[in-house]
C-alpha cells in the first residue's frame, strides 16, 4: 500500500520528510540515489546499512525491496529510536535495526548480506574487513567517504581485500535555494562513493 508522506516507487524522497535529531548525519537525497544506484539492489536483497543515521537509506531500500530485508546498524540508542520512526512515518516493514558497535556486532546478526553499505564507524578498515567477511560471491560493498583520511583508508583497504570491479564516484551538486529576495544556487558537501564486488 502506498505511502501518503511518499507515494512513488521512485526513490529520493526529500530530505525534508525526514524526522531528525541535532548533529545526526542525514544522507542528502542526491546523494541518496547514487549510493542506491551503486548498491544495485534487487527485489529480494538483503543489505546491512552500517552507520545508518538517520534511517534515509534503510527506508528507500526498504521501499525498493518489498520482499528483501534491510538491517540498519547504529551505535545509539536513540539514532536507533529516529530510524525506527522513521521507517514507520513511511509504512516500511521490512527494516530490523540492530544497536550495537560494528564491527563487533555484525556476528549477531542472523541475516547475511548481499549488500553492504557503510556511512561511517571507526575504524573504517575494520569494519570494512569484516564486512567483507560475510559477503558472498558476486556480494557488493559500497562506502562513503567525505575526508581524504576516509578515502584513502577505504581505497587501501579495497585493495588489500581484492574488491573487484571498483568504482568511484566524486558527488558535485547544487541545490537552488532562496535567500532573502534572491535565488542562488547552494552547493553540498562533496561525498566520495566507492563501490565493488566479491568475485568468489
Amino acid at each position: 500500500m502506498p505511502c501518503e508522506l511518499w507515494p512513488y516507487v521512485t526513490p529520493g524522497i526529500p530530505d525534508e520528510l525526514f524526522e531528525r535529531l541535532p548533529g545526526i548525519p542525514l544522507s542528502k537525497r542526491e546523494i541518496r540515489l547514487l549510493l542506491i544506484a551503486q548498491l544495485r539492489l534487487k527485489p529480494d536483497s538483503i543489505l546491512w546499512d552500517i552507520g545508518a543515521g538517520t534511517g534515509t537509506i534503510p527506508v528507500e531500500a526498504g521501499l525498493l525491496c518489498p520482499k528483501g530485508k534491510i538491517i540498519a546498524i547504529e551505535r545509539d540508542e536513540d539514532v536507533a529510536d529516529l530510524i525506527r520512526h522513521n521507517c514507520n512515518r513511511f509504512g516500511v516493514k521490512n527494516v530490523k535495526v540492530v544497536e550495537g558497535i560494528a564491527p563487533a556486532c555484525l556476528h549477531e546478526i542472523k541475516e547475511l548480506p548481499r549488500r553492504v553499505c557503510i556511512e561511517g564507524g571507526r575504524p573504517i578498515q575494520d569494519i570494512l574487513q569484516v564486512a567483507w567477511n560475510y559477503l558472498p560471491p558476486h556480494g557488493r560493498l559500497v562506502a562513503t567517504a567525505t575526508n581524504l583520511e576516509n578515502l584513502y583508508a577505504i581505497s587501501q583497504t579495497f585493495a588489500q581485500l581484492q574488491v573487484r570491479n571498483i568504482e568511484i564516484v566524486q558527488s558535485a551538486v547544487n541545490r537552488l535555494e532562496t535567500r532573502g529576495l534572491s535565488q542562488t544556487f547552494a552547493a553540498l558537501n562533496p561525498v566520495f562513493i566507492l563501490s565493488g564486488e566479491k568475485l568468489e
